[in-house]
């Protein structure tokens, strides 16, 4: 009897957000993680121990300093880049020139150089690139999506968005790499292309000039100091000062976290706990922008990453009026220690502890508002990773059909890389204009998007 065959796929970075992605290749049929790729021999044993549970046989682990002969010797068919963010055209443009199908972590990359760099790998390979947006596979923004699309306020003339990160999931940022932003791009880049991204999907519009401030001003250790937050130590684990602190993260409290990142050290000297109130932090925590897109829309945008809730709120406004979602993904946190700071529930879930849920509120012209029923859902990312996975490899169980009837390439659009650069193109625009004080036109940036 013939065997099915698998795609054989190399999972690149082997942190806690790849996990996703090795379960889920795991769990389907016609995938196989053949390679495992990452500084850290320790990680890279971990996930295999999560092939084990799935049932499947380890994968071969290599250094990335040998990806290209990885990709040959393994015979990889795809390839999925959940590394640093600025790592990530490192293993990107070898594989499309190899003719590997790739998936990457949002954000694609973090300057417009390492961008130019991978769409002309694409132009010239003619290979698929798909950025992993999970945002766009949330029911409640496809319902937003489709109201939109069939003119409910009319011609969207101007948008609002306010995210909200708490001192749980915000601090997060602030203990680990993306605090600097040569790694990560900073949050305008890191966190904020999701609703770049999204709010460019939801107008099927480019966005075209972008103006803002930013700075840090709860982070880091001049803030600290300055609101008598700052306790005196470097990194968590093993420091007195840290047993209290309603920011600090105590990995060994955590089977997973000390596996991935404290039994770790040793390979790669990784630090994952640091203080949010010491240095360096080159990243901001407080950004406000105003973004036109091309057909006239303007849109300000706000983050707060230090706020007492966690969600957003966006509100459309229309020639037929005003569309105004809100998402509370937590109302409000005790202030818990140690392991409590990074846990809780899982992120995006509206039903989990202190969430207060979603609402959709579409208020016509000349008429009473209507609060809009929404579909929502319980899974990471108010249900977007599942569904995203499913777009992406195809469901678990090919016998169950897609996840929705009418799923297909309009309702479940992945992301190209020309809707990576445009998401990137408004944080680097905004970071640009937090350096300048001077407006910034994003196709001067990132030319090869156009």
């Amino acid at each position: 009897m013939s065997r099915t065959p698998h795609l054989r796929a190399a999972v690149v970075g082997t942190g806690h957000r790849a996990q996703l992605f090795t379960r889920a290749l795991a769990a389907r049929p016609g995938h196989r993680v053949a390679a495992l790729c990452d500084p850290s021999p320790t990680r890279m044993a971990f996930h295999n121990r999560l092939l084990a549970e799935a049932g499947e046989p380890a994968a071969a682990q290599w250094e990335p300093e040998h990806f290209a002969d990885l990709l040959a010797k393994e015979g990889i068919d795809e390839v999925v880049v959940t590394t640093v963010d600025a790592e990530h055209d490192r293993y990107i443009v070898p594989a499309l020139k190899a003719g590997c199908r790739v998936v990457t972590e949002k954000p694609m990359t973090v300057d417009a150089d390492r961008c130019a760099r991978i769409l002309d790998t694409v132009g010239s390979t003619g290979n698929s690139l798909t950025v992993a947006f999970n945002y766009r596979f949330n029911p409640v923004h496809e319902t937003v999506r489709a109201l939109l699309a069939d003119g409910a306020i009319g011609e969207v003339l101007s948008v609002h968005f306010e995210w909200l990160l708490d001192t749980r999931h915000g601090a997060d940022y602030f203990r680990r790499w993306h605090r600097e932003k040569h790694l990560s791009g900073g949050l305008m880049v890191h966190k904020s292309s999701h609703h770049f991204d999204l709010v460019n999907w939801w107008l099927a519009d480019e966005p075209q000039d972008v103006f803002g401030y930013g700075r840090l001003g709860f982070y880091g250790r001049e803030a600290g100091e300055r609101h008598g937050l700052r306790r005196d130590y470097t990194r968590a684990h093993g420091a007195d000062p840290a047993d209290d602190d309603p920011f600090a993260l105590d990995l060994a409290a955590d089977d997973t976290l000390r596996a991935l990142y404290l039994d770790a050290e040793r390979d790669d000297g990784y630090v994952r706990d640091r203080n949010v109130f010491d240095g360096p932090v080159t990243i901001e925590d407080d950004m406000a922008l105003l973004v036109r897109h091309a057909r006239g829309a303007t849109m300000t945008y706000h983050l707060t990453a230090y706020s007492p809730w966690e969600g957003y709120r966006v509100m459309f406004n229309g020639s037929g009026g005003r569309l105004e979602l809100e998402v509370e993904e937590s109302r409000w946190q005790a202030p818990l220690t140690g392991i409590a700071s990074a846990g809780g529930a899982v992120h995006g879930d509206t039903a989990a502890e202190h969430a207060g849920g979603a609402r959709l509120t579409l208020r016509p012209l000349w008429q009473p508002p209507v609060d809009v029923p929404l579909v929502t859902a319980h899974e990471a990312h108010g249900g977007g990773d599942p569904r995203m996975l499913d777009a992406l490899f195809g469901p678990v169980d090919p016998g169950t059909g897609p996840v929705r009837e009418d799923a297909g390439a309009a309702t479940h659009p992945t992301a190209t890389e020309r809707d990576g650069a445009l998401a990137l193109g408004v944080g680097l625009a905004a970071n640009r204009c937090f350096e300048t004080g001077r407006p910034v036109r994003v196709r001067d940036l990132i030319p090869g998007a156009w």
